[in-house]
């Protein structure tokens, strides 16, 4: 039977320490991986984080969270890390341990992101 009031999983996996990120790059060299980097007062990153909901498919990227108000010295980090300019709301779409795309505020979407791994030339059977 299905329960109304069971909680759904969350889609995002907190990322809020270098080991997190670590961690978020050690996969990345099997899948693809997302950082998402956002601010929990802005309304462009609340419309960005819905946007995201939607990655939710068996081969769609994981979505690792960082709120910025949270974590700053490791939003900067992984800025400096990439060579990309903090924004907010932010993804990075990590492979193999590089950015291979990112975007910010308007550009943030499910669509956008499974648009760059198609581009990437990254298949489901890489993935698998």
């Amino acid at each position: 039977m299905f329960n109304f009031f069971a909680k759904k999983k969350s889609l995002f996996v907190p990322l809020a320490s270098e080991e997190a990120l670590r961690i978020a790059l050690d996969r990345s060299e099997k899948q693809p991986v997302l950082l998402f980097k956002h601010s929990s007062t802005c309304g462009v990153s609340a419309i960005a984080r819905r946007r995201l909901n939607d990655l939710s498919e068996p081969f769609d990227p994981p979505v690792y969270e960082l709120v910025v108000q949270r974590s700053r010295s490791l939003s900067n980090h992984i800025a400096a890390m990439f060579g990309i300019l903090h924004q907010s709301p932010q993804v990075i779409l990590v492979y193999r341990g590089d950015a291979i795309f990112d975007t910010s505020h308007g550009g943030v979407s499910s669509g956008a992101i499974r648009k760059a791994i198609q581009t990437a030339g990254i298949t489901q059977s890489e993935i698998l």
